[in-house]
């Protein structure tokens, strides 16, 4: 007999199983996205605003040719032996808005703020980084685009994901004494709205003026909300997009930050190389 054998059988479904659920808690993430949401006061009309800026800013980025620089066209054999070239993300939506983003349920607890709108879309994706030297870079002819000055990580109780990119990038700050205010750019992987948002109010620590700034320069052409969150690549995709940006703007320090399982975070800076 193929197939199953008598009695019940599951389907366990691996991206969830393995990426997308607290392995702590049993829960998925985005239960923990709404329960501290509701302990640090984050709004469905906030979230829903970061969610459609990241978005538009995508859309901008794609309309503008800044995204050519971070993408490799895929080649898809058609009919008839025609070529169609991929050169977009299909998952940006340009006429996302915080109206049309308010419709949606929420995705994870009944009364959350949590919704498939301010949280990633589902999709793959993949990235390479080629970390090597300077010197051996300039002796085979390249011109590197930033170096690696730091790295830091922390740790959080399983549920304070949305906490950890921000508590790397003050723990990565303090460490080589910069302060926020000397970060051109930061990288902040959208897990979901919330844990930009909360990362940027713990960078600000408080002063409102500080916080608008930091979000000014957060994210500015879109993130995972609009491009997705591949589970596996993000991170490199935050640091690429970070570098080209500051060889891009001529700017020189900017932070990449990342929350993983179990509210692991990992925080990277980068100088750019003239």
């Amino acid at each position: 007999r193929s197939g199953l054998r008598m009695g019940h059988g599951q389907v366990i479904d691996a991206m969830m199983h393995d990426g997308l659920t607290c392995a702590i808690h049993h829960v998925a993430m985005g239960v923990h996205g709404d329960t501290t949401a509701a302990e640090f006061a984050q709004s469905r009309e906030d979230l829903d605003a970061w969610a459609a800026r990241s978005h538009q800013r995508a859309h901008a980025a794609m309309l503008s040719g800044v995204m050519g620089a971070e993408i490799a066209a895929v080649s898809i054999p058609g009919k008839k032996g025609a070529t169609v070239e991929v050169r977009d993300d299909e998952a940006v939506r340009a006429d996302s808005t915080a109206d049309t983003l308010a419709r949606l349920r929420p995705a994870f607890t009944p009364d959350g703020v949590i919704t498939a709108g301010n949280a990633p879309g589902i999709s793959d994706g993949a990235c390479a980084l080629v970390v090597m030297s300077e010197a051996r870079a300039r002796e085979l002819g390249h011109r590197p685009l930033a170096r690696i000055l730091g790295h830091a990580r922390v740790a959080q109780e399983a549920r304070y994901l949305s906490t950890a990119p921000g508590l790397a990038a003050r723990k990565l700050l303090e460490r080589h004494g910069l302060g926020v205010g000397e970060v051109d750019r930061f990288e902040i992987n959208e897990a979901f709205a919330a844990v930009t948002l909360r990362s940027t109010e713990i960078l600000a620590d408080g002063d409102s003026g500080l916080l608008a700034a930091i979000r000014e320069r957060t994210n500015v052409h879109g993130g995972a909300i609009a491009l997705g969150h591949p589970i596996g690549a993000s991170g490199a995709r935050i640091v690429g997009s970070l570098a080209l940006e500051l060889q891009r703007e001529g700017l020189r320090y900017g932070i990449a930050s990342i929350c993983s399982g179990a509210a692991q975070g990992d925080a990277i800076l980068l100088e750019r190389v003239s």
